[in-house]
């Protein structure tokens, strides 16, 4: 049997199906591995199951005897925990699991956006805290959905998701901002090459692009200001994509009118004042949060490990 680590605990089914074939090692704690354990773990076991936060980057690489570890099955789409190129360079594959994560991810985009706009997360707070005193005629006054016009950047599986619940389902209109030509957006969008003119054209931006150096800050406050006071930005990506406290003071004075993020910068810890923020809608990283979601990404994760210790290509190579 090939010897296994499983980062974190994933869904009872996966975890049974890893210990039928190989010796697994669970870890307890809930915790991201550090630098020093990731470098380790390298050393220790055939595979790794590694999730968000895990540190496999290029330091934990360096100074390796032995590598021992033929592959980081990674658990979820995102990868920029792991530096690819230095893991490639160890003689270690990376693999992920895109598709299992496509819907979901795009159904919390839609939860954000309505709960931003019609500032749901403000009402229920008033409730649980007793403080309603019934309907009135002004009361909680948002933004209407239907009809109006969002700018997805990055339109890949995730953005184009997104777009088709935008389109169809809220009759809205579609731009988008992406790095290369999309051919099919699977929708009736417009094409924007440039993202501030894309920013200052719709009332609500949605960032679906991947963590990369290239796209790290891709939000700072020139973007801010480009997308207004009357226009809301979500957040489903990764937190780095935004400069957390640039957006906490576009929060702060009014320079949009909120944020709906489910993504940090640097999770847990969130920058000093973003959750006293009424015009924030703040969600504790739920994309992926369903369980036959999360058992799909165990899936893939396992067929990934299991096909490279078999000495087979893995479907999702990154």
């Amino acid at each position: 049997m090939a010897k296994v680590l499983i980062t974190r605990a994933l869904p009872e089914r996966n975890l049974a199906r890893a210990r039928a074939t190989h010796d697994v090692t669970l870890r307890e704690e809930t915790d991201p591995l550090t630098s020093a354990e990731a470098h380790d773990a390298l050393s220790q076991y055939d595979g790794i199951v590694p999730t968000l936060g895990d540190a496999f980057g290029s330091e934990t690489f360096a100074g390796l005897v032995e590598t021992r570890c033929k592959v980081l099955a990674n658990f979820g789409v995102g990868y920029n925990h792991i530096d690819a190129a230095a893991a490639r360079a160890a003689g270690v594959e990376v693999t992920n699991t895109p598709g299992a994560v496509t819907d979901a991810t795009a159904d919390i985009a839609m939860t954000l956006i309505l709960s931003l706009c019609r500032r749901a997360s403000e009402g229920e707070r008033i409730v649980r805290a007793g403080q309603w005193i019934g309907w009135q005629p002004t009361q909680f006054l948002g933004m209407h959905v239907t009809g109006k016009t969002v700018g997805i950047i990055g339109m890949g599986r995730i953005g184009k998701a997104i777009a088709r619940r935008c389109h169809f389902g809220f009759g809205m209109s579609v731009k988008f901002f992406n790095r290369s030509i999309v051919a099919d957006p699977g929708v009736p969008g417009e094409q924007i090459t440039n993202l501030h003119e894309l920013l200052g054209s719709v009332d609500i931006a949605v960032l679906a692009v991947p963590a990369s150096p290239a796209t790290r800050h891709l939000i700072g406050t020139p973007q801010l200001q480009a997308l207004g006071p009357s226009r809301y930005l979500v957040n489903i990506a990764r937190g780095d994509v935004v400069d957390e406290p640039a957006l906490l003071e576009a929060l702060q004075t009014g320079m949009i009118a909120g944020a709906g993020l489910d993504v940090y910068e640097n999770e847990p810890f969130l920058t000093p004042g973003l959750t006293e923020c009424e015009n924030a809608v703040l969600l504790p990283h739920l994309g992926t949060s369903a369980l036959e979601v999360r058992e799909a990404m165990g899936a893939m994760a396992l067929d990934n490990l299991d096909a490279v210790l078999s000495g087979r290509v893995p479907p999702n190579a990154v």
